[in-house]
């Protein structure tokens, strides 16, 4: 039944956000940078590191280069420095968000196709897969770390829908950051942010189709309704 409500509504997949949404992540990019850059002698802020919530990693690397010039290594030295060091992290720790693998079963008990579409390199979401044992959950999984655009522009999220075969209006996307979920919304997908509770009150947030708490608050009624 609520499969076949789902089909009247138009919905076919979900497709998840990696960092932030599917693993608490963001402080361990937060570590990251902040250990690597220190290396090379560039001093930058946690709250650096929080300002660039989203975006892709040589974005913010290009960011410091701009702001800090340095000699001593290359800029995609530093950002496999730093993909590297989050990639530890997530494999000693393998931190799941709350609700992950309950929200994966409402939207597979709902007949939705699911993908996973990240900004990070494919190295790190396969690290990811292997850390939380999500082998075989995904139909698609795509990167946008080789892609000319990065979100906030859609060219991942299309991607992601191309794969699955689904219309970009039939599909959901789940994400936790702003840039993400513009992302989103210009590729004309269904949105539900899940953002940090710091960030929760954002008025900025008000675009999505729904903002939820939690992972655990995702369920088939709420697929049904949007």
């Amino acid at each position: 039944m609520v499969a076949a409500r789902l089909q009247r509504m138009m919905i076919e997949a979900a497709v998840f956000d990696m960092d932030g949404l599917m693993i608490d992540s963001q402080p361990f990019w937060q570590e990251a940078q902040l250990e690597i850059f220190a290396q090379i002698g560039v001093a930058i802020t946690r709250q650096d590191t929080i300002d660039t919530t989203g975006m892709r990693v040589d974005e913010i690397v290009q960011r410091c280069y701009e702001q800090t010039p340095w000699e001593s290594v290359s800029r995609e030295d530093v950002c496999s420095r730093i993909v590297d060091r989050v990639i530890e992290l997530v494999q000693t720790h393998k931190p799941a968000m709350p609700g992950l693998n309950q929200a994966i079963g409402v939207c597979q008990q709902a007949g939705l196709k699911l993908a996973l579409a990240s900004s990070s390199p494919m190295t790190l979401i396969q690290a990811t897969i292997d850390a939380l044992d999500l082998h075989g959950v995904f139909q698609a999984i795509v990167s946008g770390a080789e892609l000319r655009y990065s979100k906030p522009h859609p060219e991942v999220y299309l991607n992601a829908c191309d794969a699955l075969g689904v219309q970009p209006f039939r599909c959901l996307a789940l994400e936790d950051s702003f840039i993400g979920l513009l992302a989103a919304k210009a590729a004309q997908m269904k949105t539900i942010v899940i953002p940090e509770a710091a960030a929760a009150d954002q008025k900025h947030f008000v675009i999505a189709d729904r903002q939820l708490p939690s992972l655990h608050d995702l369920s088939a009624d709420l697929l049904g309704a949007l």
